[in-house]
């Protein structure tokens, strides 16, 4: 891909705010544009040991400004552009339904996850839905403020009669 094509790209994709047309909608997701710095506790489910990692999670207004979307990127040194894998997750209000469809999109890992999402408590976004493999899972947003929030990654193995954390994150905004 050319330059151009590129540059072309990414200026019909992203989006310098929410839509005119209903901005408040938006803010659900759309307080967290912007980049962040994140603290990753991810438990291997195989071992029960937790590894931890500092990455990257950018995210932006698309798609005219009715869809938030974000890329994750995971460090890696002896990576020659100092990424080891790339995930992106886009957030569409489907008004019909009154909530978000949420997609994730581990494309380093071929995981893909469905999810809707909603207000939870007083300032967090709860989304629920099911995982590559068919379980469910309860994704977290919580503590979310200007500066910080805290994400946690749930899933059950009897169909949501009970919930084992699997991810913890701890995000920091830089930008």
């Amino acid at each position: 891909m050319s330059e151009t094509t590129d540059a072309a790209f990414a200026r019909a994709l992203i989006s310098p705010g929410p839509m005119p047309e209903n901005p408040q909608r938006m803010q659900l997701f759309g307080r967290l544009v912007g980049s962040w710095r994140a603290d990753v506790r991810l438990l291997d489910e195989a071992t029960g040991v937790w590894g931890e990692s500092v990455n990257e999670w950018l995210f932006a207004y698309t798609l005219g400004g009715r869809a938030v979307q974000d890329v994750l990127v995971i460090r890696d040194e002896s990576d020659p552009e100092g990424i080891r894998g790339r995930g992106s997750t886009i957030r569409v209000y489907d008004t019909a339904l009154g909530a978000w469809r949420v997609n994730w999109f581990g494309a380093a890992s071929g995981d893909f996850c469905t999810l809707v999402a909603t207000p939870h408590r007083r300032d967090g976004i709860r989304q629920d839905g099911t995982q590559t493999d068919g379980r469910p899972i309860r994704w977290n947003f919580s503590n979310i403020t200007d500066e910080s929030f805290e994400w946690d990654g749930w899933v059950s193995d009897d169909e949501g009669r009970t919930w084992w954390l699997e991810q913890h994150i701890d995000a920091v905004r830089t930008a």
